[in-house]
């Protein structure tokens, strides 16, 4: 089966070392991992050159998958890349990765829908539209690598344009 290009949109402090576990799964081709210190490095050449970075990256992607933590929603980039994911026409889905284990610092609390932050133009939520997805907490990474392909052709498959 091939492997679907997909761009992770995620809170990089807290949640890094989860989303490495998704990126290990091997069913879908992600964008390349960022280190830490590029991605410092991006931040401080200033706001235009994360958007550039961010569009290069979206560019060829055919889902963008928000892995959502405990404070992904309130991250003004995250909000970015849903946004202009949803303008692009890209499919979109949220996996909740509170339940999986980070090296550092264990699971966390579940974090806010951040689909439930962004209205549609008809004033429902986008929330409403996008499917998000609460894996199973006794074996959270289990859950995901089962199913996270089958989750990726159904937002392709129902994506709104």
């Amino acid at each position: 089966m091939a492997k679907i290009p997909v761009f992770y949109s995620f809170h990089f402090d807290n949640d890094v070392m989860r989303v490495q576990q998704i990126r290990n799964i091997g069913s879908i081709d992600g964008n390349p991992p960022t280190s830490p210190n590029e991605w410092e490095t991006l931040k401080r050449t200033g706001k235009k050159a994360v958007e550039n970075w961010i569009d290069q990256n979206m560019k060829y992607k055919r889902c963008i998958i928000v892995l959502i933590g405990s404070e992904t929603a309130s991250r003004p980039w995250v909000q970015h890349e849903i946004i202009k994911a949803w303008n692009d026409g890209k499919a979109l889905l949220g996996i909740y990765i509170h339940n999986l284990k980070c090296p550092r610092n264990g699971t966390s609390r579940k974090g806010t829908n951040p689909f439930d932050l962004i209205n549609l133009s008809d004033g429902r939520k986008l929330s409403s539209v996008v499917p998000t997805y609460d894996p199973s907490y006794i074996n959270t990474y289990q859950d995901i690598a089962s199913n996270i392909s089958n989750w990726i052709d159904y937002a392709i498959q129902h994506k709104s344009n």
